[in-house]
């Protein structure tokens, strides 16, 4: 590869903070792997309804539209929760104009941070490294919503509905995911009640024929809600609709002992993606110096795995990560026996690491 084009939204809060560290580390990967880089920054979020009024500007689509993928830091705080059109509005709105409808959120466990998650070592055994693949744009979250009037009485209600075609996409998704990872697919439904989940899983099934080489197997929500927290080592890739991945995605992320530890992944069709950390814009610690970028730092190895498909460099930041946690740590998961390191420090820390491990 000789070049990438990446459109940077530092967003709010924090955001500004932890993208300029995970910058440092992209730039240390394409340095030491002859990357011509390119970077064009937008407004989104908070800042945008500052200067241009709206929390998604026509010239923030069209810049994440000319470039290879979207870096975003975090959008949000309640300085514009006042608003009728709040940042996050922003951050629904660039998914939908990009098209983006799988929704990828890695929960692993970290040995170093082994002792931080509320699962017993019995239950963690030697490991858990989940994928979960969330239906973006489609189910309950973009059905109708109305209220209605009965006898007097007011019912709100809200339509939950998946087309084949969309089930479809997202399943091949999570088949092909699984294919990079341990051949193993959970599909998460309930379909011993809702007729939209016996659609998903007669389609999941159907897709399934074209990857007999990956595992398939099916689990109803509460189930899998509780085989989470009972033995998660169980699944490997898990892919559900938007609301089921919505709640069971928080659940798995929670199991890692820190949310400043987890990246995301936002893919369409094609290589162009968003790539975000999952946690917020923490406007109560902006500008100090003290947020975790290392969620961050994970979602640029997302970018070079899933829009460049740069595994060799993806692996280091990935190793990089990994080797900060033994040597130092930001105050959000600090520990007795190692030092307490700034984010500006992290950031040079683990830029360092990444040129030396691809040197």
């Amino acid at each position: 590869m000789e070049r990438m084009k990446i459109c940077v939204l530092k967003g709010d809060g924090i955001g500004p903070e932890i993208v300029d560290q995970a910058l440092k580390v992209l730039k240390a990967v394409c340095d030491a792997s002859g990357i011509k880089l390119e970077l064009d920054f937008a407004l989104l979020g908070g800042i945008a309804i500052d200067q241009t009024g709206e929390p998604l500007p026509q010239q923030t689509i069209d810049k994440c539209k000319a470039s290879d993928a979207v870096l975003l830091g975090a959008v949000g705080g309640e300085k514009w929760d006042h608003l009728p059109a709040r940042p996050e509005k922003g951050l629904l709105g660039i998914r939908s104009a990009l098209g983006l409808y799988a929704n990828l959120r890695p929960a692993k466990i970290f040995p170093a941070l082994k002792t931080a998650s509320p699962l017993k070592d019995s239950v963690i055994g030697e490991g858990v490294d989940i994928l979960v693949v969330r239906e973006l744009t489609g189910g309950i979250y973009f059905g109708e919503h109305n209220r209605k009037t009965e006898n007097g009485m007011e019912i709100g209600y809200d339509v939950m509905q998946y087309s084949t075609a969309e089930v479809e996409r997202i399943a091949k998704t999570a088949f092909e995911l699984a294919r990079k990872r341990n051949h193993k697919v959970t599909s998460v439904d309930k379909a011993n009640v809702l007729e939209v989940s016996r659609l998903w899983r007669e389609t999941v099934i159907r897709v399934h024929e074209e990857y007999r080489d990956v595992e398939l197997n099916h689990m109803y929500v509460d189930n899998a809600s509780m085989q989470l927290v009972r033995n998660p080592a169980q699944f490997d890739v898990i892919v559900t609709g938007n609301m089921f991945g919505d709640i069971l995605s928080d659940e798995a992320s929670m199991i890692s002992g820190s949310i400043g530890m987890l990246a995301s992944a936002s893919l369409g069709v094609g290589s162009l993606g968003l790539y975000e950390p999952i946690h917020g814009s923490a406007p109560d610690i902006a500008g100090k110096g003290i947020a975790n970028p290392l969620a961050t730092v994970l979602s640029v190895a997302m970018m070079l795995r899933y829009t460049f498909s740069l595994e060799k460099e993806a692996d280091a930041i990935e190793k990089a990560v990994e080797l900060s946690l033994n040597h130092a740590r930001t105050p959000d998961i600090k520990s007795e026996d190692l030092p307490v390191y700034c984010t500006e420090q992290m950031g040079d820390f683990l830029a360092k690491t990444v040129r030396e491990l691809l040197a």
